[in-house]
This record gives structure tokens, sequence and C-alpha cells, in this order.
């Protein structure tokens, strides 16, 4: 379903059998992320979806163009503007969103998320303090996708909580894993301070 997002445009999502078909050849890490990896975690659909959300490593960005050769990126550079991405070019630490197209006249597809990392840990763009080993960073499903891990996605629609992101939340957290819950709630207590999940999170 096409889908109106802010004053660029409009959204198409892919699916997310053209983004495995898209990522999967790539030798660096990605995950799917926002509200498809929750489903993924979940094994079912939750709900509707405006964008497709995939997330990468800074180190990784250039691969993006890699995987989608010929389409338009566009860098989302802070406060709510876009600009064309260049070739090559290696983004500035304050952008962490790509949007992606196949041409000028087409709907946006895919949103690339850009996360950091140091060494072998993935480090909270919000948060220094909140970080894991990349190797726990992600899940794969049963179809071999690799997904975002919930605890991660959650920690970051935690920060100001919409309706979607409360619908995921309560979709996802009876399968949350004891470990899962622990680390959710001491990376939302570092960085957010006292918060409506944690008392459902220690239930």
């Amino acid at each position: 379903m096409t889908r109106l997002r802010g004053p660029f445009g409009r959204w198409d999502p892919a699916s997310l059998s053209e983004v495995v078909a898209r990522f999967s050849g790539l030798e660096s890490c990605w995950w799917v992320a926002g509200g498809f990896a929750i489903e993924l975690a979940v094994g079912r659909r939750i709900r509707s979806h405006g964008d497709f959300d995939v997330l990468l490593l800074r180190r990784d960005q250039l691969v993006v163009q890699q995987a989608l050769p010929g389409w338009q990126w566009w860098a989302a550079d802070p406060p709510g503007s876009l600009r064309p991405w260049a070739p090559d070019e290696i983004l500035s630490l304050g952008v962490h969103d790509i949007w992606c197209r196949a041409g000028a006249d087409d709907p946006w597809r895919i949103q690339i998320m850009i996360d950091e990392s140091r060494g072998q840990e993935w480090v909270s763009r919000r948060d220094p303090r909140v970080r894991r080993p990349i190797s726990t960073l992600g899940m794969t499903s049963a179809d071999g996708v690799p997904f975002l891990a919930p605890d991660v996605q959650l920690y970051y629609k935690a920060k100001t909580p919409r309706p979607k992101d409360e619908e995921d939340f309560d979709a996802v957290l009876p399968v949350l894993t004891d470990r899962q819950r622990r680390w959710l709630v001491d990376a939302i207590s570092k960085t957010y301070g006292p918060h409506p999940w944690i008392k459902r999170l220690q239930a």
C-alpha cells in the first residue's frame, strides 16, 4: 500500500522478499529492522507498515550503494531535510538514515538505518553506555532472514513510543527471554530514566 510520509513524497514499502533478494548477497552484516523485525520475532503479521527499515553498521554504509545499484539514495541530514547521497560518499556521524527509491518519480521503498560500532561491539547512537557484542545484535528467522533482536528494536522505540510502538511492544513482550528483558530494562533505564515499559518487563 502506498503511503504518504511528510513533505518528501510517498512511500510504497518494499516487500520482505525483495529486501532479502537485494541484501542477501552482501558480505557485510545487515538486519531487517523496525516493525518488520518485531513481526519476524513473533512469527506473524501485526500491523500495516509505512516503510521498510534495514539496519547497517556505519562502517558498512557503502554496501547500500552495492545492494541498490541505479537507485536514488538520499541522506536524512538533521534536522528534517533530505539530500542526495553521492556515490562513495562517507556520511558524517550526524546522519543515521538513508531513504532509497528506484527513480525520481518513484515512491520511497527502503529506509536504511545506520548504527555505530567499536571493534566487535555495537554502540547505541543515543547512549554510548548501551552496547553489546555485534554477534548478539540480531537473530535469524526460520527462513534464514536476519533481523534486529527485539530487545534492541524496542530500546529505540522506547524513546517516545507512538501507538504503533505500543502495539509492537504488546505483541513481542510474551516472546522476550528473561535475558532480553533484563538487557532492555537496563538500557531503557540508562538512556531514558523511568519508563512505563519497565514495570511490564519486570512482571
